[in-house]
């Protein structure tokens, strides 16, 4: 098997969720070759992965954008300098020669960079099982809705307890033949007006309920019915072709741990620049851990415009960290 090819670029961002892209564009606009590195198959970070298709209502100067949108227009800002992206590698090892960080990807492609800026948020999520049913995975089983047009016309049975099961309840109500919304729990966890819309739509909710068995022809990958066992001991059968279980997710730091930074719980600890304990290495977005931090997109945006900059005049002491607007002119 042969070696990859090496890679070289005077920053590589670790990362490709928001923070990251927008981090790509900083890069860009300040004259950097720029390579981009995430172990998801797609851009976006949690956006792709857990809401695509969900509003996102906390970025400035949009009331409301679906997640997908939000994502493509991320992606075509930071294109706009070239930049490189390494999709579905993860950053294993991080190493400097010679004052400048290495990190070598799990295909075994060497990146040599000037500068890193970690953005990989609180790591990679893995999503909490279902209890039973694991062998519908990939066929009546998901954890990820990524287009609920494909749930069009189908018996749905969303469990979960939270917003992401009340997001897909209430996003798949109108268009589903039914939508049967499962929690194990007695309260809700989600939003109260999502959950408003849910039980006055056509969703039928069963708390303290637990799923029990999926059945269905497993070779053919036909999901039938979903078997359902409330906490009196009552149970149910509701039919169903599909089950999407939003019980949440447990993050992993992973191979970050063991390169030597300073770590705050499951963020890496920073100061005023973003900069890390290590030589040349930044962090931005929830990776980034300092006293006082609020843990949203928007404040994600500004502290990886900040690292970048930084990363500017630390390549070339010459540089002003101020970038300039780009409405200015040449």
């Amino acid at each position: 098997m042969s070696t990859p090819t090496p890679v070289s670029a005077d920053v590589l961002v670790v990362g490709a969720g928001p923070a990251g892209l927008y981090g790509a564009y900083c890069a860009g606009f300040r004259g950097l070759s720029t390579v981009v590195v995430d172990a998801l198959p797609q851009a976006g970070g949690q956006v792709t992965a857990l809401y695509p298709e969900k509003e996102i209502r906390d970025v400035a100067a949009l009331p409301a954008v679906r997640g997908r949108d939000f994502v493509a227009a991320l992606v075509e800002q930071a294109s706009a300098f070239g930049a490189t992206r390494l999709m579905g590698r993860r950053a294993v090892r991080l190493e400097h020669r010679d004052g400048e960080p290495v990190v070598t990807l799990d295909d075994g492609t060497v990146v040599n960079a000037r500068a890193v800026v970690l953005t990989s948020g609180i790591g990679t999520p893995t999503p909490r099982p279902l209890e039973c049913g694991q062998e519908w995975l990939g066929t009546g089983l998901s954890y990820f809705v990524t287009d609920p047009r494909a749930h069009t016309g189908r018996d749905v049975v969303v469990v979960g307890g939270g917003d992401s099961a009340l997001d897909w309840a209430d996003t798949l109500g109108p268009i589903a033949r039914s939508v049967t919304l499962v929690h194990r729990g007695a309260v809700f966890r989600g939003h109260a007006a999502t959950l408003d819309r849910v039980r006055a739509g056509r969703a039928r909710v069963h708390t303290e309920t637990r799923v029990t068995a999926l059945e269905g022809d497993l070779v053919a990958g036909r999901l039938a019915k979903v078997r359902l066992r409330a906490r009196s001991g009552e149970e149910t059968v509701v039919a169903a072709d599909h089950v999407i279980a939003a019980l949440g997710f447990v993050s992993d730091l992973g191979p970050l741990r063991d390169w030597g930074l300073t770590l705050r719980g499951h963020t890496v600890a920073v100061d005023r620049s973003m900069r890390t304990n290590l030589p040349r290495v930044y962090a931005a977005g929830d990776l980034a851990g300092y006293e006082g931090k609020v843990r949203l997109m928007s404040v994600g945006f500004g502290e990886a415009a900040t690292a970048v900059n930084h990363v500017a005049v630390d390549l070339d002491p010459g540089l002003s960290l101020f970038p300039g607007h780009s409405t200015d002119g040449p």
